[in-house]
């Protein structure tokens, strides 16, 4: 099964233990959501649910992943067992929560759990049934599981990959993040020393849908011609790093590892260095 599926294949899905979720992120954003989600859609939370947002973020970054425990309630709550079909969308183009809810589903070891191809405003202009207010269902039996299945790296992990230079660590934000012109959400502007910069933008086309599996092949065939194939991807806070990690997998390539810390740690961690292109 593909990652991302098409507002108009949504539509002619058959309803049985299909189950919608609304990522949306934002100031009041239940509220948003009660007003107005796609039909059926159920309200999950990038701070509450699909985090753990401690009390010093140089210590596990802006979102730290719960753990499988606490994210099996979640998912309990959610009605959400392990024959149910995920899909899940946000209005971002998939790039925020969205990407990070199927992350985390998938390394839960769900295969069918799919990113809604241009979120909320897509299924707008498809024509899809909305709704509005809260959904009724119920819960669903706990799913049991030791730990996340897909591959994850830490701040020393990253640090060593670089030194030994086993390792291409991708940073996902827009460029001028990446060269330490400006910071709109971390506390210092830069970037990993030695990590490369491709902005998930350049996962979508002009429409904001993603661009096709062997068009996101060749592109990142080339992009990593000669450097190490061991892929770390890592973002601000370990989010939209999975908007990457998504477009890899769309395109066929080996799912990479993601480190959740990102610059958000990074950049808060003592004695670490910055770098800038400015």
């Amino acid at each position: 099964m593909l990652p991302i599926i098409s507002p108009s294949q949504l539509k002619n899905l058959p309803t049985e233990n299909l189950i919608i979720l609304d990522a949306r992120v934002g100031k009041d954003i239940h509220q948003i959501y009660l007003n107005k989600h796609i039909k059926n859609a159920r309200f999950i939370d990038l701070d509450k649910d699909l985090a753990e947002i401690g009390e010093d973020a140089a210590f596990g970054g802006r979102h730290p992943l719960p753990d499988v425990e606490k994210f099996a309630r979640t998912l309990s709550n959610l009605g959400i067992s392990e024959g149910s079909h995920v899909i899940i969308y946000d209005d971002k183009n998939g790039a925020n929560a969205a990407a990070r809810a199927w992350w985390m589903l998938k390394s839960f070891g769900f295969e069918k759990v799919q990113v809604l191809d241009g979120g909320f405003q897509a299924a707008e202009a498809e024509g899809l049934e909305f709704s509005s207010g809260e959904e009724i269902f119920e819960k669903a039996e706990l799913i049991k599981k030791d730990d996340w299945f897909l591959p994850i790296s830490s701040l020393e992990t990253v640090e060593n990959e670089l030194t030994n230079n086993s390792s291409t660590v991708i940073d996902v934000r827009d460029a001028y993040r990446y060269k330490g012109e400006s910071e709109p959400i971390d506390l210092v502007a830069g970037h990993i020393p030695g990590a490369i910069n491709i902005p998930f933008s350049e996962n979508l086309d002009e429409n904001g849908n993603f661009l096709k599996p062997e068009i996101l092949k060749e592109k990142y065939s080339k992009l990593l011609l000669g450097k190490p194939q061991n892929l770390i991807i890592h973002c601000g806070s370990g989010v939209t790093a999975c908007h990457t990690i998504l477009a890899l997998d769309y395109a066929g390539l080996k799912i990479p590892n993601l480190y959740v810390g990102s610059w958000g740690e990074w950049s808060r961690r003592e004695g670490k260095e910055i770098a800038k292109e400015i």
